[in-house]
């Protein structure tokens, strides 16, 4: 490759990293142009009253100066007023205040037009500073975008765009480098800090063979990686994607706004009209004091602080939940968590690490121990399950090679909930459980055991079985317990035996459990669940996605690089954390606490002010002050929740 070919290559990555500094820049450049603009209207403002008596006798001087005041500050909100009556929104925050402040410029209230529409685009730019910080936030904890890869093409390493990565490429990751695309480990070994992803503050170890993903840092060591997944399909392409995707589901409160809102404001409209027109008809008065508390009204009512502070407030709560490795797909799904009074749990993988390994190997009918989990391993070896991982681990443990090249594989089938058959040299090998050596109808020895029995039967002739074990999760109990605290009821579900379940069941603390069920016979649990309450599933998002998407809200734990978790689930747990489950249960309720905090601090304040306006008792400098700060309380209140 020629030097201007490389430059160019180099160019089209750095224009690619510069694109989203670029919108920030302008970001940074409109909010300034916005903050100037406000003070200058401040200053013009200031000195209009302080020469106003002198400027009464010069009129076209006192309307230069209020009148650039005005438009300074409030030509957007005009502009929006004007391009929302065509778009058919009539009725908004922008509407109220140009209708209220050309009013009050029509009876000659200058001062209190300039100071209303100063104030309120100050509130509403101290409003879009807070959407703007929370915003960041959540791009701060997920600015894990990758800039470049360092892709190695032969002898020689090329830095490329991420995008221009193929699936089976090797990286090179160097120590402080982002992971730019998940892959597996070829060459090296590092120590990663998964935080970002995960919430997960203590660093993990990885070597040749583990899985790692994009997003994830580098701390120490130099690693080759093999892409598995493109850019568009990789973990941080997904977060990015759910986060984005997150504030069109509205959660119930947020529909009530809108929809009270829609009959509120015109409501308002109509008040203020009949103040402005009855009385000085019917009392024989002058038009503009009744014009002016009219227009008082207009300032108070206008639903800004509930308009804003409610989105912002499950906004915030997605924010603070990704924060803490819990990825929540929309507000609705905060309101469903709170709704539900059920919380089950998948056992294997969920509960339990799912990192089985083989502890006995008990041959019968003349089979022998080596004879038993070598025929095992050959088939099991095209399962995915993590059962049959660990018995291929274990076989591969004293044979490195692994296969027999006289044993070879004809045909395998895989039974969801049993186990599976092969034919092998012309013999059937049937592998499962207990349940599926009586469908095979193959005498056995009943195993009744305490960890996992997976039993082998050749030719109809029974070769014993190996037992693998499973270790519960340290945090399951303690998850458990803080579950059951917060006054939900908990419930296992599981395909394993009822002899393993029950020994489970007991460590972690469960109310009940379901054992020995098939994947279908799990769904209908749920449904059976979900006729005395709203049931939250939480399991590990492969084998238990319809389970999942039955559910009210489904939970996968632990399966961030699961295309079907990201897919079937309402939220996604980052991490292997049972206790990240009580956790989004809290910051939900956290954040319903301070929805309704908002509405009624809102609906009360304006509805005190709202009187005292009709009765001429409030002024148009306490209204917009009145209406401002109860917009910033309520902004401040929801920002609560990133603390």
């Amino acid at each position: 490759m020629s030097r201007l070919s490389q430059s160019c290559e180099s160019c089209e990555i750095k224009q690619d990293e510069t694109s989203d500094k670029g919108e920030e820049v302008k970001g940074e450049i409109f909010e300034k142009r916005v903050l100037l603009l406000i003070l200058l209207s401040i200053v013009l403002l200031v000195i209009g009253i302080a020469f106003q008596k002198n400027l009464h006798e010069n009129p076209v001087a006192e309307y230069g100066i209020f009148l650039t005041a005005y438009l300074l500050s409030g030509t957007s909100i005009l502009r929006k007023a004007f391009r929302n009556m065509r778009g058919g929104r009539v009725f908004d925050e922008n509407f109220l205040m140009s209708i209220a402040t050309l009013g009050a410029i029509a009876i000659h209230q200058m001062p209190e037009a300039v100071a209303v529409m100063v104030f309120f685009r100050t509130g509403e730019f101290l409003q879009d500073m807070a959407v703007d910080r929370s915003r960041k936030s959540i791009k701060s904890l997920l600015e894990i975008k990758p800039e470049f890869v360092n892709l190695k093409r032969g002898s020689r390493v090329q830095r490329v765009n991420p995008r221009d990565v193929e699936v089976g490429s090797l990286i090179i990751v160097k120590p402080g480098e982002k992971i730019p695309l998940d892959g597996v480990i070829v060459e090296g070994k590092a120590t990663l800090n998964t935080s970002v992803l995960t919430g997960e503050s203590k660093p993990k170890s990885v070597s040749v063979g583990d899985e790692v993903l994009s997003g994830m840092v580098n701390l120490d060591g130099l690693l080759t990686i093999r892409v598995v997944r493109n850019f568009e399909n990789s973990a941080i392409s997904k977060i990015l994607k759910l986060v984005e995707e997150a504030g069109s589901r509205k959660a119930k409160a947020e529909k009530f706004i809108t929809r009270f809102a829609k009959y509120y404001t015109p409501a308002v409209i109509l008040l203020s009209l009949s103040i402005a027109v009855i009385p000085p008809i019917i009392l024989k008065t002058p038009f503009s004091p009744w014009i002016y508390r009219a227009l008082v009204l207009l300032v108070i009512s206008c639903p800004c602080a509930l308009v804003l502070s409610i989105p912002l407030s499950y906004f915030t709560s997605i924010g603070k939940s990704a924060r803490e490795g819990i990825l929540v797909k929309g507000a609705n799904f905060i309101d469903s968590l709170l709704s539900a009074r059920i919380v089950a749990f998948d056992k294997t993988g969920t509960l339990t690490k799912g990192e089985f390994r083989v502890s006995g190997i008990f041959p019968k009918n003349d089979f022998s121990k080596d004879e038993l989990l070598e025929i095992t391993a050959l088939v099991e070896e095209n399962s995915n399950h993590p059962i049959a991982k660990s018995i291929v681990d274990a076989y591969r443990a004293t044979n490195p090679e692994f296969r027999d090249e006289n044993l070879k594989v004809e045909s395998y089938v895989e039974i969801a909930g049993r186990g599976l058959k092969a034919r092998v040299n012309g013999l059937t090998v049937v592998v499962g459980n207990d349940a599926f050596m009586h469908d095979e109808k193959i005498e056995h020895e009943v195993c009744v055991s305490e960890s996992t029995a997976v039993h082998v039967a050749v030719n109809g002739r029974y070769a014993g079985y190996i037992v693998v074990e499973d270790e519960v999760k340290e945090d399951s109990s303690k998850a458990l317990a803080e579950i059951k605290k917060l006054g939900y009821r908990t419930v296992m579900i599981t395909g394993d035996s009822d002899v393993i379940a029950r020994k489970v069941a007991e460590i972690v603390g469960v109310d009940e459990f379901f054992a020995e069920l098939l994947p279908e016979d799990k769904v209908k649990v749920i449904e059976r669940l979900q006729k005395s309450d709203g049931v939250v599933f939480v399991g590990d998002g492969i084998n238990d996605a319809p389970v999942i998407a039955r559910a009210d809200v489904g939970m996968a734990m632990g399966a961030l690089g699961s295309d079907v978790a990201i897919e079937v689930a309402d939220m996604v747990i980052m991490d292997d954390k049972p206790s990240k489950v009580p956790l989004a249960i809290k910051i939900a309720r956290k954040t319903q606490r301070i929805v309704w905090q908002n509405i009624s601090l809102a609906l009360l304040i304006k509805g005190a002010f709202i009187t005292l306006g009709s009765f001429g008792l409030a002024s148009m400098w306490e209204a917009v002050v009145a209406d401002v700060g109860v917009t910033l309380l309520a902004v401040a209140n929801a920002m609560r929740l990133f603390r």
